[in-house]
């Protein structure tokens, strides 16, 4: 059973179709995938962090007849991203920068967040293999800028008063995008092959910005390919 805040759709055009409203602001495309997505990787020139995969390179390698398949699967979905006018990113991850000079308020992708776009926009992901980002509902998070010790931090990091210009910096230095988990609160994954559509904070939006991150990653771990738009 998804969190209340998920639901399921049953085709891309429902992916895309669907209005967010009420308590939902996540939608899961659930898929099983044909093809070997770890041979793409293995094929592929992959650099520590993020390499980025252009389609015509993707398109050049020698891949077996099941990452032949997976092939097909990555450049079949970033099709149907770019005839909605989106611009979807394949990237192979071997681990995220950590913001190890943030203060009170880690701001890398490793915390618990929500995205931010200054007109109507959502996110759309769907991890292929390696670990898959997680979810969180609201529910059961708050803002790390609400917690009052870590607040107290952030008022003496910018020092002047909790008014106007100390929201407009927690907004530029993105503190107040992130969240911390409740005690015992369970995060939900995105799951291997799902294609997801996930609401973010933007002006006007009728429903709250889903929370979730990037999974820790530990040195040896198989990379992730990542779809992103």
């Amino acid at each position: 059973m998804p969190p209340n805040r998920v639901r399921i759709v049953g085709s891309f055009d429902e992916l895309v179709a669907t209005r967010f409203a009420g308590e939902v602001n996540a939608l899961c495309w659930p898929r099983h995938l044909a093809g070997d997505f770890q041979n793409v990787i293995d094929h592929l020139p992959v650099e520590d962090g993020i390499t980025t995969i252009e389609d015509d390179d993707l398109r050049a390698l020698r891949l077996s007849p099941a990452g032949s398949l997976a092939r097909d699967v990555l450049l079949a979905d970033q099709a149907l991203l770019h005839v909605h006018g989106l611009a979807p990113v394949l990237d192979c991850i071997s681990g995220y920068v950590r913001d190890e000079a943030a203060g009170p308020i880690p701001t890398d992708v490793y915390s618990f967040h929500v995205d931010r776009a200054p007109v109507l926009a959502d996110t759309y992901l769907c991890t292929y293999t390696g670990a898959c980002s997680e979810g969180l509902v609201n529910e059961s998070a708050i803002r790390r800028v609400d917690v009052a010790e870590t607040r107290a931090k952030l008022l003496a990091a910018y020092g002047g008063p909790d008014d106007a210009g100390f929201a407009a910096y927690l907004s530029d230095n993105c503190f107040d995008l992130h969240y911390v988990p409740h005690p015992g609160a369970t995060p939900y994954a995105f799951g291997q092959g799902n294609l997801w559509r996930i609401a973010i904070a933007w002006p006007g939006s009728p429903v709250l910005p889903c929370i979730h991150r990037a999974p820790p990653t530990t040195p040896g771990a198989p990379a992730r390919l990542l779809l992103i738009s």
